[in-house]
């Protein structure tokens, strides 16, 4: 897979969604509901608002029925939407990993690997996309007790190819609020543990990374929900997105008013968290004692 195409599958989430959106909104322009929308394609009123929340894929003959319902005759209208719904359909490289990894992640998978600002507020373990891979090998072997080493080996193999997004071509502007409990909470062992705060302490000084933490003795803070990541894209008409990870599932959140509060949350953890060089002193200072 060349890095071009490379790209256009790791947008193939994002032009679902895009596409989603049009449709939902030329639908509603049209006052044409989900169930009529529905029977026009062969398909249930579910199949429409998955298709709406850009959740499956499409198929070129129901988005052109849809297009026709909804009174869309101009062909040029009619060939980008078409086109959108051909990129949508593109299989990102997460996708040979699909034996290892959940429906409801390879959307994160896919807007990650799209998104221009990557906000993040860990604090059980270091981010995924900041792991060593012993480090990550220990975290997953945790979490799947009785696991056979081969899903586990992929599964870190997984997590080391997320991170390539952090240096690719069009990376994100990645920033990271690493709860100190995060840091001291040992997995894999001291030599482990060593080579991850080593490794922190490299990678946030590459451009594009900030990497705060938040320490112990600031007590209480904004952070006081959990863990969360919030995405921004470059595309103006798709809004931010936080992700909120469940044991066996995930929640997606774009309303405005309920990004704007975790808007508020990020904003207030980097602000009373130490800046990058004070973070970094404070890594230095974990690495000592360890």
């Amino acid at each position: 897979m060349t890095a071009g195409e490379s790209g256009g599958a790791n947008g193939s989430v994002v032009r679902r969604i895009l596409l989603g959106s049009q449709l939902r909104r030329l639908r509603e322009s049209r006052g044409i509901t989900r169930e009529a929308a529905g029977y026009s394609i062969r398909a249930s009123e579910s199949k429409i608002s998955r298709m709406e929340l850009g959740r499956v894929s499409f198929k070129s003959r129901d988005v052109e029925d849809l297009l026709t319902l909804y009174g869309v005759t101009d062909e040029s209208e009619r060939g980008a939407l078409l086109g959108l719904a051909r990129e949508a359909n593109l299989a990102g490289w997460w996708h040979s990993y699909g034996d290892v990894l959940p429906g409801w992640f390879q959307t994160y998978v896919g807007l990650e690997g799209a998104a221009s600002l990557i906000r993040v507020y860990e604090v059980q373990f270091v981010h995924g996309l900041l792991q060593t891979e012993a480090y990550a090998h220990a975290v997953v072997s945790r979490g799947m007790p009785g696991a056979p080493a081969a899903e586990i080996d992929r599964r870190v193999a997984l997590r080391m190819e997320r991170q390539k997004v952090l240096v690719s071509e069009r990376a994100p502007q990645f920033h990271a609020v690493l709860d100190e409990a995060a840091l001291r909470r040992p997995y894999g062992g001291r030599t482990v543990m060593r080579e991850q705060l080593r490794h922190l302490i490299e990678v946030s000084e590459h451009p594009g990374v900030t990497l705060q933490v938040m320490p112990f003795g600031f007590g209480g803070h904004a952070g006081e929900s959990g863990s969360f990541a919030m995405l921004s894209f470059p595309e103006s008409d798709l809004s931010d997105i936080v992700y909120l990870e469940q044991l066996t599932s995930a929640l997606y959140l774009d309303k405005r008013e309920e990004v704007a509060q975790y808007e508020r949350v990020m904003e207030q953890l980097r602000k009373d968290s130490p800046d990058p060089a004070e973070s970094r002193d404070l890594l230095r200072g974990l690495l000592q004692l360890s």
